[in-house]
This record gives structure tokens, C-alpha cells and sequence, in this order.
């Protein structure tokens, strides 16, 4: 029979000697095996690449826009504490959305340079409070008040002493992060803000409270200049009115502090602040302090300093300890 016979080509290929059975059953197996081995290895690069975008998903920061103040952020989320004081710049920093921040002077103390006519101020402050609350991951309402104040008043040729007592003025701040709230955590980082304030009279005739309505804005700015040094820098304008006869003008704000970590519980700052185109005959206000901060726990710092003031405007001595608490 020909081997072109299609009932020959059948058998031979179903029938054929026994080894050209092994020959081609050996080629199969020799084939499969190549192919397990490659698709191993494929099987082997998928695991890697599945493994390397489940870190990367893990390693992603969770969106935090969707938090407010009516869902508050989990604790798992929260930034590191950060505070709007003891220093005088303030922080380009928002408290996480639903959270509330008390941040309290509980006592501070501060002495004048005698005036033309000799005249010498003591300032007593107890408890001013700024409550911080986060509307938003980028945005928050400040409420800042001064329950209680005392202020003495002796001339250079008197024994007599002035006093006034009373509650202090009211502040209403808002706080927009522009950038940098959940990202300062490298070196060269950066963060930047806008905090405009407004503030209320309470009792215009105690002495304590400002008399007429105030207001302006600060923009304050921060950079991560190494793991353990920070720079803060503040630039802002005040609207004030000194007295019922003179008009409104702008006082301009400036400040700088350089912040180090001892360690994660005790940090050290040293700052100078200045106070510029007052109308006060004077000069204007410039104020060297320092101070230092101590975290109990992740929620809750005490701090203490003090400020010396340099030109003849600015208080002696203001030395100051106070409390803030996150909720």
C-alpha cells in the first residue's frame, strides 16, 4: 500500500513503530517542559509585579478630602501635633477635619519700658484661649479670648497705681492651607497658608478689651530644613485704630522662628518678631524670645518662654507657660 493511501497515513500516524511513538512522545514532553518552565517564570514576574503594586497602593496616602467637620478624621489619620503657639508666627498648619484643638496661655506676664512721661504698664494674662476647629482636611475656624486681664499703671514721680480688669477682646480666624498640610515630612519640604482675623471689642471702657474693631491678615510659611531644624516665617498687615479722634491705618507684621527637635517629645524654638509703622511715638515693637515645648502624648504639649523685647516700644519682658490639646 502507498504511503500516500489515506488508510495507511492514518494507521501510521495512530499505529506506527514503537519508536517513532517514543521519539514523538519524548519531543511533547521535552516541549511541555519548556513551556512550564516559561510560563513559571511568567508566573513569577506577575507575582513580583502584583506584589510591587500592592506596596505602591499601600504606600499611597489615603485621600483625606473626604473627611469634614461632621466626619471627623479616624485617629489612625491624624497629623503630627502641631500648634499656633508658644511662639508668635503662627503655624501654616490645619487641625484634621473634625477635630477640635484648645490651645491655652495659662498664665503670662509682661512689663513695659518706661513712656516719655516715665509712666511703666504690668500686663497680667490668665487663660487666653484659641480654639481650633477643623472644617475641612485644608481649613479651619479659630475663636480666640481672653477671659481675664489686669493691667497696673505707675508713674516714675507717683506711688499711685492704676488698675483695669476684665475680659479681653474676641478674635474670629480663619485658616486655608495652600499646600503642604499632609506632605511636610522631607527635608526641603514646604507649606504655605492664608489667615485672615477679625477682631471684636467685648467692653470698650475695662482697659482690657481693644476699643474699636480690628482686623487684617498673616500669611505664614514653613520649611522642613532638615529632620530635626524647621523655619517658620510670618508676613501680615493689621488695620487698627488707636483712639476715637485718629482713623484707621496699617500696622505690618513680620516674624521668623527657627524650631529644633531634641527629641519626638521636646523641641526648642528661638524667634524675632517685629511690629512696624505703628503710630506709636516710640518706634516700632521688636521682640526676641525663645521657649521651649513638651509633648505629654500625641494629643496633648505644654510649653513655656519668654520674649525681650529690643527697641523702646516693645515690652521688657514677657515670660509665658500654656497647654494645647487636641480632641
Amino acid at each position: 500500500m502507498k504511503a500516500s493511501d489515506p488508510a495507511n497515513f492514518a494507521q501510521n500516524q495512530t499505529h506506527g513503530p514503537a519508536s517513532a511513538g517514543g521519539q514523538s512522545h519524548g519531543q511533547v514532553k521535552t516541549f511541555l517542559q519548556r513551556r512550564g518552565v516559561r510560563i513559571g517564570h511568567f508566573a513569577v514576574a506577575l507575582g513580583f509585579l502584583a506584589a510591587g503594586a500592592g506596596a505602591s497602593a499601600l504606600e499611597k496616602p489615603e485621600d483625606k478630602r473626604r473627611y469634614s467637620l461632621y466626619a471627623l478624621t479616624p485617629d489612625r489619620l491624624l497629623r503630627d501635633l502641631t500648634t499656633d503657639r508658644p511662639d508668635t508666627t503662627e503655624s501654616p498648619f490645619t487641625v484634621d477635619a473634625g477635630r477640635i484643638q484648645i490651645e491655652t496661655n495659662i498664665f503670662g506676664f509682661s512689663r513695659s519700658r518706661p513712656d516719655a512721661d516715665g509712666t511703666r504698664t504690668d500686663t497680667y494674662k490668665l487663660g487666653t484661649t484659641n480654639i481650633r476647629i477643623g472644617l475641612t482636611n485644608s481649613t479651619e475656624l479659630n475663636v480666640v479670648w481672653q477671659p481675664y486681664g489686669n493691667v497696673k499703671t505707675r508713674q516714675n514721680d507717683s506711688m499711685a497705681i492704676f488698675r483695669s480688669a476684665g475680659i479681653g477682646g474676641l478674635d474670629i480666624r480663619g485658616k486655608v492651607n495652600l499646600w503642604g498640610n499632609d506632605t511636610f515630612e522631607k527635608p526641603g519640604s514646604t507649606a504655605l497658608a492664608l489667615l485672615p482675623f477679625i477682631t471684636l471689642p467685648t467692653d470698650r471702657r475695662n482697659g482690657i478689651s481693644p476699643e474699636f474693631v480690628e482686623g487684617g491678615l498673616i500669611v505664614p510659611y514653613a520649611i522642613k530644613l532638615s529632620e530635626k531644624f524647621g523655619l517658620g516665617l510670618n508676613a501680615g498687615v493689621l488695620r487698627t485704630k488707636p483712639d476715637a479722634e485718629a482713623g484707621y491705618h496699617t500696622d505690618y507684621l513680620t516674624s521668623a522662628s527657627l524650631a529644633y527637635d531634641w527629641s519626638e517629645r521636646v523641641g526648642t524654638y528661638y524667634e524675632i518678631a517685629g511690629r512696624f509703622h505703628t503710630k506709636d511715638p516710640r518706634g516700632d515693637v521688636v521682640n526676641l524670645g525663645t521657649g521651649i515645648t513638651f509633648k505629654l502624648d500625641k494629643n496633648t504639649q505644654l510649653d513655656a518662654g519668654i520674649n525681650i523685647g529690643v527697641t523702646s516700644a516693645a515690652d521688657r519682658i514677657n515670660p509665658f507657660f500654656g497647654l494645647a490639646k487636641r480632641f
